[in-house]
């Protein structure tokens, strides 16, 4: 493809123009000297020189031309090269271009930006690609089509069916139902935690403390949900716990140090400064979704 290089005269001469160079090829050149007769090649900047005060407009219209030219006949090449080995898939169709329509899908997006020239097209619902970008759409059609086909709504819901009665999926049930009863193991030989303090706990992270009823855990449960706490030997009794709010963890202070092993064995520690500032973002996040939900009435 021709490429304008600037637009100043070789050295040896101060005609105005501009010089302008392009790899061989015997047709182009052929073109080239049709359009300027007068142009003359310079061996030494390896380039053609176009002379004259309008050489540098006449040569961008020229360049212009040929892009166009280039792009007709990649896409002749192209839809030959479908023709010869065509994709056959229900997300493909053809028109004077390709155009592609799957269920959405990140993988799918990724790929197709990928593809020269390619371009989401709102009124049509797809997206379309011309035939020059056949071979990079044919070397990315595999990855295209298996995502795809994974994200169609009936094979969505097949492979939900398959997770809801699967192991994890009902350890993960357990596990969020142990959630809501808001209750935490805590060694009763060992130092109970600050009672309406924020502190970090191996499960839930950042928590106050509100109780200690003086229940014993089961050893079931603290096998199941709380594996640190079995370990030690120690007695373990529930402590209910509450989510911290924003102004709790505002004035709350780091701890100097990080946690010991020691802490976390025993399922607890005083927050450390990233704990905390993760937490306040959290709960920041969280006080500004519940004012949109519920503004302030004006009186």
């Amino acid at each position: 493809m021709a490429n304008k290089v600037n637009d100043h005269p070789p050295p040896e001469t101060e005609t105005p123009g501009v010089a302008a160079a392009f790899p061989y090829d015997r047709m182009t050149v052929e073109r080239f000297r049709e359009a300027f007769p007068r142009a003359r090649w310079n061996d030494e900047h390896k380039a053609w020189f176009v002379p004259g005060k309008t050489a540098e407009r006449r040569v961008d219209r020229w360049l212009a031309r040929e892009a166009e030219q280039v792009g007709v006949y990649a896409d002749i090449k192209g839809r030959d090269a479908y023709e010869f080995d065509p994709i056959a898939s229900p997300y493909l169709e053809v028109a004077d271009d390709m155009r592609i329509r799957t269920p959405y899908s990140r993988t799918v997006l990724a790929a197709l930006r990928k593809i020269p020239w390619s371009h989401w097209d709102d009124d049509l619902r797809a997206w379309r690609i011309p035939f020059r970008s056949y071979e990079e759409l044919q070397q990315r059609w595999q990855i295209i089509e298996a995502a795809a086909r994974r994200n169609e709504p009936e094979e969505r819901k097949r492979r939900r069916e398959a997770e809801r009665n699967s192991p994890e999926q009902r350890l993960a049930r357990l596990r969020s139902a142990e959630q809501r009863r808001r209750r935490y193991p805590l060694a009763v030989e060992d130092e109970l935690p600050p009672i309406d303090r924020p502190v970090t706990t191996k499960q839930y992270g950042i928590v106050v403390f509100t109780e200690f009823a003086g229940e014993l855990a089961d050893d079931s449960t603290l096998v199941t949900f709380y594996p640190h706490s079995v370990s030690d030997g120690f007695s373990y009794i529930w402590g209910t716990w509450r989510t911290a709010t924003l102004s709790e963890l505002v004035a709350t202070w780091p701890a100097r140090q990080d946690p010991e092993p020691k802490d976390f064995s025993r399922g607890w520690w005083r927050p450390t400064l990233s704990e905390l500032r993760e937490a306040r973002h959290k709960a920041r996040s969280l006080e500004r979704r519940r004012q949109v939900r519920s503004p302030a009435v004006d009186t």
